[in-house]
């Protein structure tokens, strides 16, 4: 695990390029979810008025493979995100590796399936 804050701190504390892959993924990640929510509210309930907005008004944006490109880009990398944050945390308070497996691997399928249904919801949508 990676406690540092600096880059080349990091580097030497990874026990694996894994390890530091995904820490760099966890600096890059979490600035672009800031400025994808930042803009999604802002396209949601800023640009568009409250009378605009229903339920054909959404279908009709997420009929455009741009916006479900964006809306799914900010699922997988929240999701990622928090699934990283939490695998970070399984390592540090499960300590018998065989519970540390079945709790993972069982986070993991949920997080899996919460995934699909995700993705599917959003480019089921006409």
């Amino acid at each position: 695990m990676i406690r540092a804050k600096a880059l080349t701190d990091a580097r030497a504390q990874a026990s694996s390029n894994n390890e530091l892959t995904w820490w760099i993924f966890m600096r890059i990640s979490g600035l672009l979810l800031v400025f994808l929510v930042l803009g999604h509210i802002y396209m949601t309930f800023v640009a568009v008025s409250e009378s605009d907005a229903t339920y054909d008004a959404v279908v009709s944006k997420l009929s455009n493979p741009a916006w479900k490109f964006y809306d799914w880009l900010i699922l997988v990398l929240a999701v990622m995100h928090g699934v990283n944050g939490a695998r970070y945390s399984i390592e540090d308070y499960v300590r018998s590796r065989p519970n540390r497996f079945w709790v993972k691997g069982v986070f993991f399928s949920v997080v899996g399936i919460i995934l699909v249904l995700g993705t599917v919801g959003l480019f089921s949508i006409r």
